[in-house]
């Protein structure tokens, strides 16, 4: 069977994606540094995207999704990652003579700014990166739509859900340095089910989403009810007067028909301790 997907990266979310696929019936195909730790049945093929550009086999993809991964997170990886090995990625389709009805890069909410103003920042909000991998992600979105002008830039808040237990960690450890701060997330099963939406929808996507749950919250709120779930420490309170950072709105993802599973941070560590 040809493959008419193809998976740019197949990290924990790609392969979600990829399984989801998978079961409506499609043949995916992922570009990975190790093939061998692309589960099935997802096709592997083992690439660099940093160092080259891959020749691809036999393809008609009717699908594309970009959901690449770059450690550290320093300026210089993730140009090399999000910018020059999509760039080979997109390369290597073009090659191919295929080309995708429907594309979705997946991005950071990174490239917004924090504004600190009152209500919910949206898609209409100016980017405004603070550091260099937030710039380069916007790099990235800008030679995205260059190449794909038909595609679509899925913006994802903080990730969370699966193998993930950072913040869990940083609860147990008494780690919670700034409670005031305003965080948005998404639950990784949320995540893939929006991607693999925007990709079979009937209707065509907008340029551009904001992939994040109905509730911004303080990060000291979200400790809180870790803790309680872990019989942790209580972490330091939460107070919104002085809270700052930003606050996403999912209403132009959700207007589609999207809806997340985990609508809260109350839902979605709710089965931890």
């Amino acid at each position: 069977m040809t493959s008419d997907v193809l998976l740019v990266g197949c990290g924990d979310l790609g392969a979600a994606v990829g399984r989801r696929l998978a079961e409506r019936g499609h043949d995916v195909l992922a570009l990975r540094r190790n093939a061998d730790k692309v589960p099935a049945p997802i096709k592997g093929l083992s690439v660099d995207l940093t160092r080259e550009a891959p020749a691809l086999p036999d393809l008609r993809a009717r699908f594309l999704v970009v959901a690449l991964t770059a450690r550290p997170r320093t300026e210089e990886a993730y140009r090399s990652t999000y910018v020059e090995g999509m760039a080979h990625a997109l390369d290597a389709l073009a090659a191919t003579g295929s080309v995708p009805e429907r594309a979705v890069l997946v991005s950071s909410t990174a490239v917004n700014a924090s504004t600190n103003l009152p209500g919910l920042s949206d898609e209409t909000t100016p980017a405004h990166p603070k550091d260099g991998p937030g710039r380069m992600l916007l790099a990235a979105e800008e030679l995205f739509l260059g190449r794909v002008p038909h595609g679509t830039v899925l913006r994802l808040s903080g990730l969370y859900g699966g193998g993930s237990t950072r913040l869990l960690d940083r609860v147990l450890e008494g780690r919670i340095d700034d409670p005031h701060r305003w965080t948005n997330r998404i639950h990784r099963e949320d995540a893939a089910a929006a991607i693999v939406h925007l990709l079979t929808r009937p209707e065509p996507p907008e340029k551009f989403y904001l992939g994040t749950d109905d509730e911004p919250a303080q990060l000291g709120d979200v400790a809180a009810f870790i803790a309680r779930r872990l019989a942790a420490e209580a972490p330091p309170r939460a107070d919104p007067t002085p809270g700052h950072g930003k606050r996403l709105s999912n209403a132009r993802l959700r207007s589609t028909g999207w809806e997340p599973s985990r609508p809260s941070y109350r839902e979605g560590y709710a089965g931890v301790g």
